[in-house]
């Protein structure tokens, strides 16, 4: 019966819950002991908060008990990315200089999570600061994949994407700026969405205006997926490329007619080197398509100076927010974002301009695609490496 409750979406457990046929503490604790179990052999969550979710869990069933009104995630577990601040919880971006920091605030999206009545059972295992495709740190070591513990489990949101695998939580956020929503949960058998930027607002943060990193939700289903985005989403003023619109829209169904839907599907986006297993996998499932009604057609949009633009945005982005770490804690920063900060701080004014203009362009190429695709489907990732180390693993996120 725990195993049962602990592979069960999200949406049949907040109803299980708002129902009152199971409790929060009922919830947490089968959740508990699936971590006791699990979590030793494959280091998903690196910091544990039991006796927090614990209280509360009673605080949950306390305040349903008195009729006041139930958040859309009220009971549900989840587990916090280890690069979001939670205050009281600490969160070391897997740095061994910030091992022991604790925030005294939270983040906006862990705001939202709360006040949606989440159960916060602790944090989920990263790269170094986020930058890799592989989850390891020198504070909590690495974070391996729950069908073969020999492999990779991707990343960043590696921990995330493998709790959620294993049954140790229902829904877990993440952040993406090269594909770590998308790539661990690829890597795992469950679902990481990159919204647009904007959609989630993200506070606190040196760029305001940055549109290329987000957060966003994690979990098992696409429906539970898009409950998770209904709380993150919607708009907020601290943050200046936030969107007007509320989330509560992707609390509705998801049903709809796929009759006539033009959908686009490249194995390559062009000229992209795509391993034959990852091809292999994919394109005899095409065929679910036509099935429920679409049209597909092997078509793309021209992504010419896309490498270009991503990689000259991101090093501006490492410059910005590492250059003051690296004047006084170099030797504890590792060698990729040493490089990446400083190729970021080699670049010219006209650099970032050319970048610009090259990413407007490409917009506009996209853009005029979509007018005919309502879809674009293609590999999540291109190929991978097989090591649970910083070995690249390619996606087409950047």
């Amino acid at each position: 019966m725990s195993n049962e409750l602990c592979f069960k979406t999200a949406v049949e457990l907040a109803g299980l819950i708002r129902d009152g046929e199971l409790s929060a503490r009922e919830l947490l604790e089968v959740h508990l002991d699936q971590i006791e179990r699990i979590n030793p052999q494959v280091n998903a969550i690196v910091t544990l908060t039991d006796e927090l979710a614990r209280s509360q869990a009673s605080a949950a069933d306390e305040s349903q008990a008195r009729g006041e009104p139930l958040g859309p995630l009220h009971g549900l577990p989840v587990a916090h990315k280890d690069l979001v601040a939670t205050a009281g919880i600490r969160t070391t971006w897997g740095s061994p200089i910030y091992a022991d920091f604790v925030p005294s605030e939270d983040a906006l999206i862990i705001e939202r999570l709360k006040a949606a009545g989440v159960v916060q059972v602790g944090k989920t295992n990263v790269p170094e600061f986020g930058a890799g495709s592989q989850t390891f740190n020198p504070v909590f070591g690495a974070c391996l994949n729950p069908y073969d513990t020999s492999r990779t489990c991707g990343g960043s949101s590696g921990g995330a994407a493998v709790a959620l695998a294993c049954g140790m939580v229902p829904i877990a956020d993440g952040s993406d700026t090269g594909g770590s929503l998308r790539n661990p949960a690829n890597f795992c058998n469950v679902v990481g969405f990159r919204n647009s930027p904007g959609r989630v607002p993200v506070h606190p943060t040196e760029l305001g205006w940055f549109p290329i990193s987000v957060q966003g939700p994690m979990a098992r289903t696409v429906e539970d997926t898009a409950l998770m985005l209904s709380v993150l989403a919607g708009p907020d003023p601290r943050v200046p490329i936030s969107l007007a619109e509320s989330g509560e829209s992707f609390r509705g169904s998801l049903e709809r007619d796929f009759s006539g839907v033009r959908v686009a599907w490249s194995r390559a986006l062009g000229s992209f080197p795509v391993d034959d297993a990852v091809a292999g996998a994919l394109e005899p499932q095409l065929e679910a398509f036509s099935t429920i009604g679409c049209t597909l057609d092997h078509a793309h949009p021209d992504f010419r100076d896309a490498d270009f633009c991503f990689k000259t945005l991101r090093a501006w982005a490492f410059e910005s927010k590492f250059s003051p770490l690296l004047e006084e804690h170099r030797d504890k920063i590792k060698e990729t974002i040493i490089w990446n900060a400083e190729a970021g701080q080699q670049q010219s004014g006209p650099d970032i301009a050319r970048a610009e203009r090259l990413r407007t362009a490409l917009f506009h190429r996209v853009r005029e695609f979509m007018d005919d695709y309502e879809f674009l489907v293609l590999p999540c990732l291109l190929y991978t490496s097989d090591a649970a180390d910083d070995t690249p693993c390619v996606d087409l996120g950047g």
